[in-house]
């Protein structure tokens, strides 16, 4: 459903936006994005959404150029960007019937059932709202035309827990419909709560495209240890640092192995979290590298 293919993205003065990425992301599933701030993330959305122009390569969606045939994409895409600029002076259910009107099928039904579940005050102008509030209008408008494609920027930044678990279900509900979903986010656990594949890109680069399965089966665990001792090292552990009484390092094999590690030395008291995102990063990083 959509396809790039060595798609490059240079802006003035030669700064980096993306490299020779290439995706293939099939109809019906929630493919992840995912990097830190500054990755090429959102500069991947403008190029797909023809808001920027590429340097080189190419991207289609629903088989349709990115560029030559950016107007019937527009028809059948819905999008939530990261951050929201919307017509202050209009209350939420004039701008609402205002964006269905770009697009034929009847929104009216849909509208009402996502208003209704996103608790939203349609009486309200938009100028007045919160920015958690205006995303949800920005939510409201890209689904309520049914689309095909979903294309999602930073979707969930500035919604509450509660709302946030209100979307993944909406999100999961247009799954089932048969839209596809591009799911661009640098917060790992959202990936991993909703995708079916996620790619990782690193300065501009696509650096691994996996199933979430096989990443949640190859995630890095964070340790962090109260001990006199030091651990033996092995390619396993990445970031080793000893501090206040403390050593603390990521471990990246298997996790019966960890405990094998941990049972040579004396421990006073043991953390196991879920690493940062970077952490995960350094680990797909030196593996890369490697």
């Amino acid at each position: 459903m959509i396809h790039t293919k060595n798609l490059t993205k240079y802006y003035k003065k030669h700064a980096r936006g993306i490299l020779d990425v290439s995706l293939d992301i099939k109809e019906g599933e929630i493919f992840g994005f995912i990097g830190p701030n500054g990755a090429g993330k959102s500069t991947t959305v403008r190029t797909l959404l023809n808001f920027i122009f590429p340097t080189s390569g190419s991207a289609t969606v629903a088989g349709l150029d990115v560029i030559l045939d950016t107007v019937n994409i527009k028809k059948i895409i819905g999008y939530i960007p990261s951050e929201i600029n919307l017509y202050g002076d209009m209350t939420v259910q004039a701008f609402l019937d205002y964006a269905a009107n770009f697009y034929e099928n009847d929104h009216r039904k849909r509208q009402k059932e996502l208003i209704d579940k996103l608790s939203l005050d349609v009486s309200r102008k938009i100028g007045d709202l919160s920015f958690g509030n205006k995303k949800k209008v920005a939510i409201v408008q890209a689904l309520q035309s049914h689309p095909q494609v979903l294309i999602l920027d930073e979707p969930t930044s500035g919604l509450d827990p509660l709302m946030q678990n209100t979307f993944f279900s909406i999100i999961k509900e247009e799954q089932k419909r048969g839209a596809t979903i591009f799911f661009s986010s640098h917060i790992l656990s959202e990936v991993q709560r909703i995708c079916d594949r996620v790619a990782i890109i690193k300065e501009g680069k696509i650096i691994k495209v996996e199933k979430i399965d096989d990443i949640m089966k190859a995630r890095a665990k964070k340790i962090r240890i109260k001990t006199k001792e030091e651990i033996q090292l092995n390619d396993y552990i990445l970031k080793y640092k000893r501090e206040n009484g403390y050593v603390s390092f990521v471990y990246t094999g298997h996790i019966n192995d960890l405990f094998k590690l941990l049972n040579t030395v004396h421990i006073d008291d043991l953390t196991i979290e879920e690493p940062s995102l970077e952490e995960i990063f350094m680990h797909y990083y030196t593996k890369e590298e490697n």
